[in-house]
């Protein structure tokens, strides 16, 4: 055999090879292509295992954020209402500062007020009770008084404002001054005498016989004799020791059978119990006439000064000496006037009260 070949069968050969490489190289091709998707596979499984695995642990980590989220949430949920009712707190104590702080300011704004403020507050005072006094009680002199204690003070404070002020204090004190005066004490006390009395004054139930020896005496009749030792003298001593014997028999027999004028028949027949309740009545009238006279009620005061004099008339025994000297004080007392026109401090008032008003 011929090692050597023709031309021919090389040409024959040549492509043969050629299709054989080329399948080679494809099958070696597709097996490297194969093992890279296999790989590709592989690794991406791999990723898919290791991205699931990152999710679910992502996840996980999310659930447990949501969890302290919601704890952080509700932390601050309680936070904010703890907040919320310390602000609230704080609000009701800044408003009770506040109604503290307006409250000082008041108590400041009072005592920051001058001594002349207070002065004229407490001179206002006193006036006004002075006023109401007076027109009540017709108290004069405690008018007076508190109008001079009034100018008192306001000199004091030797202020030239003050002198319109002291001008109507004058003014007033002028017009006080001028009132006539009612002696209301001396009169009570007369009456406070006269009811000391009342037990003592004798009733016409009360009357007794007249002593005709004693009106002989006080009326002087009684005679006096001289003794002698001329026989004249002893007929005429006889004589008058005669007379006077006849005039005391006379009077003796006179003295049994007494005529006297009552206007008023029961008062001759008053029970014990009766004369008691009499004296008791006559002690409240005359006590009503006490209060009339302190009130200055001039028309219940003469009311209770004539039933007080018509009872002495009626029940008592006028000619006896202290019934008289009762009666002769009741008029008196019936005939004073006890009430006088007085008016307000007025001036002063109105003063005081403009200047606090200007000022």
């Amino acid at each position: 055999m011929n090692s050597t070949t023709d031309p021919a069968s090389r040409d024959r050969t040549e492509p043969l090879k050629k299709t054989q490489r080329r399948l080679r190289f494809l099958s070696w091709a597709l097996g490297i292509t194969g093992l890279l998707f296999i790989a590709h596979l592989v690794y991406s499984h791999i990723e898919m295992r290791e991205l699931r695995s990152e999710i679910a642990r992502r996840l996980q980590t999310g659930d447990e954020i949501s969890m302290e989220a919601k704890t952080l949430a509700k932390t601050t949920q309680d936070a904010v209402a703890d907040l919320q009712s310390k602000v609230a707190t704080l609000e009701n104590q800044q408003a009770e500062t506040q109604n503290q702080q307006i409250s000082l300011s008041q108590m400041y704004q009072e005592l920051s007020k001058s001594k002349d403020d207070w002065s004229l507050a407490e001179i206002e005072q006193v006036l006004s009770a002075a006023h109401q006094q007076l027109l009540l009680s017709k108290n004069i002199n405690g008018a007076l008084i508190a109008l001079e204690n009034a100018d008192r003070l306001l000199a004091k404070s030797r202020k030239p404002q003050f002198i319109v002020l002291r001008a109507a204090l004058a003014k007033d004190m002028e017009r006080l001054r001028s009132v006539p005066h009612v002696d209301t004490t001396g009169m009570v006390l007369k009456l406070d005498a006269v009811i000391g009395e009342v037990d003592k004054l004798p009733l016409i139930s009360d009357g007794k016989p007249l002593d005709r020896h004693e009106e002989r005496e006080s009326n002087g009749s009684k005679r006096q004799i001289g003794f002698s030792f001329h026989p004249a003298d002893w007929v005429h001593a006889s004589t008058v020791l005669w007379n006077d014997w006849i005039d005391d028999v006379w009077s003796e027999i006179h003295g049994l059978i007494q005529v006297q004028r009552v206007d008023s028949p029961e008062a001759m027949i008053l029970s014990p119990l009766q004369t008691y309740y009499l004296r008791e009545n006559l002690k409240l009238r005359l006590l009503g006439s006490r209060l009339s006279l302190l009130s200055s009620s001039t028309l219940s005061f003469k009311n209770d000064i004539d039933a007080s004099l018509a009872i002495l008339d009626r029940y008592f025994d006028t000619a006896s000496e202290p019934v008289k000297a009762v009666k002769t004080t009741l008029e008196q007392l019936g005939a004073s006037e006890i009430s006088v026109e007085v008016t307000g401090l007025t001036e002063s008032l109105a003063a005081i009260q403009r200047y606090r008003l200007q000022n």
